[in-house]
C-alpha cells in the first residue's frame, strides 16, 4: 500500500472530487454512447414525468434516469422484471455521488427470469380458476374487527393504524405479525394468515401488506403457498402491496386490491366523517318526517275530535233540552194566556147568569111564587080559594094561603 505523500499539491474537498469523477466519466467516449443489458427494477414514474429505475444482473446494479421528453416516447417498454437494452451515457449525481445511466432510446431484451416466473405462475393459477372473479366476495360495511398480516416493524403498519383510527374507531385491529420479505417469508405470511382465522372471534376483514420494492422484494407475495392460502381463506381479504405500479399473484387471488397499504386501510374502512354527515341528514329526514306526521296526526285528530262533537248525543240531548225548554215555556205561556182568555170568558159568563138569575131579582125585591108542587103561579087564574103557595124572596121561603084570586084587579093594576 502506497503511503500518502507529505507533499501533495493540494487536498480536494468532497465536492471538488465529485466533480473531477464527473469530467472523467463524460470524457471517456465509450461510457458516452453505451448500451447496457439488464432487468427493470425499482421502477419509479414521480409526477414530474421522469422516470428512475434500477438496471440490475445477478451481480451488479445501475441507476438509470430517463427525462420527460424522451420518457414520452419510451416510458410504456417499461415494467419490473423486464429485460431491457438501454442506450445513454454515464454520468455521475453529484448530491448523491453515485454514478448513473441518463438514457435516450430502449430496446427490448426478453423477459427476465423472474418475471418469466411471475407469468408462467399466474398463467397455471389462472387456469385453475383461483383468480376467478366469481370467487370474489363483497366486504363488510362496517367491519368492528379488522387483521393486519404485515411486518411488525414496517411503515406499513402504521400507515395503516393511523389511517384506520382517523376514518373508523369503532373497529378492533388485530396485528398478526409476519415476515414479509426474505425465504421465510413465504411461511409466515401463510401462518399469519391462519392465526387470524383460528381466532375465537376471527376478524371480519384481512388486510395484507408492505411498503414498496422491487420485483425481488415483493417476491414472497407471488410465492404459490401465499396465493392459496388467500385466495382459500374463511375471511374476505384486501392486498396493498407496494406502490400503484406493483402487482403481485396475491393481488389477483385476493378479493380486493389496493393501490397502497393506506389505501386498503381506507378500502376497508367506512369513513366516519362521511357517517357522520349521513346520520345528521337522517336525523334531519327523521326529525322532518316526524313533524310532518305529528301535525298530519294532529289535523286528523282535529277532524275527527269536531266529527265526534257533530255526532256527540250530549249535544243533540242539549239541543233537545233547550227545545223542550222553550216549547214548555211557550206551553205555559199558551196556557197561561188560554186560562186568562178562559177565566175572562167565565167572568162575562157568569156576569151574563148573574142577570138572568132569580135569585137576583129576588135580591131587588120580587119574590117568586110556586104551588106546593114547585109550580110557578104566573097568573091569578093559576090558583084558586084557599089554596096553600109558597113565596120565594131573597133569602128564604115561606108559605101563604089563597084568599081572593082577583085576575081583574091584577088587570087593573096593570
Amino acid at each position: 500500500m502506497l503511503q500518502p505523500s507529505l507533499f501533495a499539491p493540494q487536498t480536494l474537498t468532497v465536492s471538488d472530487l465529485t466533480r473531477y469523477l464527473r469530467a472523467l466519466l463524460e470524457s471517456d467516449p465509450v461510457l458516452q454512447d453505451v448500451w447496457v443489458m439488464g432487468e427493470v427494477s425499482n421502477l419509479s414514474r414521480p409526477g414530474s414525468g421522469h422516470i428512475y429505475f434500477t438496471l440490475k444482473d445477478d451481480r451488479s446494479a445501475l441507476r438509470c434516469v430517463i427525462w420527460r421528453a424522451a420518457a414520452q416516447r419510451m416510458g410504456h417498454l417499461l415494467q419490473n422484471g423486464l429485460a431491457v437494452e438501454a442506450h445513454g451515457e454515464i454520468s455521475l449525481y453529484e448530491r448523491d455521488g453515485n454514478y448513473q445511466l441518463y438514457i435516450d432510446a430502449l430496446r427490448p431484451a426478453g423477459e427476465g427470469a423472474l418475471y418469466r416466473e411471475f407469468l408462467r405462475l399466474k398463467a397455471r393459477l389462472e387456469a385453475e380458476g383461483l383468480f376467478d372473479a366469481e370467487r370474489k366476495r363483497s366486504l363488510p360495511d362496517r367491519p368492528t374487527r379488522i387483521g393486519i398480516v404485515t411486518s411488525p416493524t414496517g411503515a406499513a403498519l402504521q400507515d395503516m393504524l393511523n389511517t384506520i383510527r382517523r376514518r373508523w374507531v369503532l373497529a378492533d385491529v388485530l396485528v398478526s405479525p409476519c415476515a414479509v420479505q426474505g425465504a421465510e417469508a413465504p411461511g409466515e405470511i401463510v401462518a399469519a394468515l391462519n392465526r387470524l382465522a383460528l381466532l375465537p372471534e376471527p376478524p371480519h376483514v384481512i388486510l395484507i401488506a408492505r411498503g414498496g420494492g422491487s420485483l425481488e422484494d415483493l417476491w414472497a407475495f407471488n410465492d404459490e403457498q401465499v396465493v392459496r392460502a388467500i385466495a382459500n381463506s374463511p375471511i374476505p381479504t384486501i392486498t396493498g402491496i407496494g406502490h400503484e405500479t406493483d402487482f403481485t399473484l396475491a393481488d389477483f387471488a385476493a378479493d380486493q386490491r389496493a393501490p397502497t397499504p393506506t389505501g386498503a386501510a381506507e378500502m376497508a374502512t367506512p369513513d366516519s366523517a362521511g357517517e357522520r354527515q349521513a346520520l345528521m341528514q337522517a336525523d334531519r329526514w327523521l326529525t322532518d318526517a316526524y313533524l310532518q306526521a305529528v301535525q298530519s296526526l294532529r289535523a286528523s285528530w282535529l277532524a275527527l275530535q269536531n266529527r265526534l262533537d257533530r255526532l256527540n248525543p250530549r249535544a243533540g240531548i242539549r239541543n233537545e233540552q233547550q227545545r223542550v225548554d222553550g216549547l214548555a215555556e211557550r206551553l205555559r205561556l199558551a196556557a197561561s194566556h188560554g186560562m186568562v182568555l178562559r177565566h175572562s170568558r167565565l167572568v162575562g159568563l157568569a156576569s151574563r147568569l148573574e142577570a138572568l138569575n132569580p135569585l137576583a131579582i129576588l135580591e131587588r125585591g120580587y119574590a117568586v111564587v110556586t104551588t106546593e108542587a114547585g109550580q110557578v103561579v104566573r097568573r091569578p087564574v093559576d090558583v084558586q080559594a084557599g089554596q096553600p103557595l109558597v113565596v120565594q124572596v131573597a133569602d128564604g121561603k115561606f108559605g101563604v094561603q089563597v084568599t081572593d084570586p082577583s085576575p081583574a084587579d091584577l088587570q087593573g093594576k096593570e
